[in-house]
């Protein structure tokens, strides 16, 4: 009975030092890298949804100004649809950081309406959105 149980304990093996580090490092390696798409992901989500706000006013902005007369587009000139964060935020509108909308008209029979969206991201970069459309006269 003794003898069995020499060999039982024997036969049984653990995992060396150098295993367990080995076992360590690639693990932590793993980890690092997960954690570096989460972070890559993370600033993706941010700018998509900054595009996504952008995009909204400027959509909002080509809307005031469909509203509008013909007349009162062409003659108005560009600054009476540009907006600073105050006036974004007064209509509602969740404000990017440092955003400004501008407007510029040209044409007389024909407008082109061009709307630019500029705002600043994370890292402190300016980054800009423009939509342009074709007014006609009715």
């Amino acid at each position: 009975m003794r003898n069995s149980k020499k060999n039982f304990k024997r036969g049984r093996k653990a995992m060396t030092l150098t295993e367990l580090l080995l076992a360590s490092m690639i693990m932590a390696i793993v980890l690092c890298a997960l954690l570096a798409q989460f972070i890559a992901c993370s600033f993706l989500n941010e700018s998509s949804r900054n595009l996504t706000r952008a995009v909204t006013h400027a959509q909002y902005v080509m809307e005031e100004i469909k509203d509008a007369a013909f007349d009162s587009i062409r003659d108005s000139g560009d600054s009476l649809w540009d907006y600073d964060a105050i006036a974004i935020g007064n209509e509602g509108l969740s404000v990017l950081k440092n955003e400004s909308i501008d407007t510029e008209v040209s044409g007389t029979t024909l407008l082109t309406v061009t709307v630019t969206v500029t705002w600043e991201n994370r890292s402190g970069r300016s980054s800009n959105l423009s939509l342009e459309t074709l007014i006609a006269e009715p």
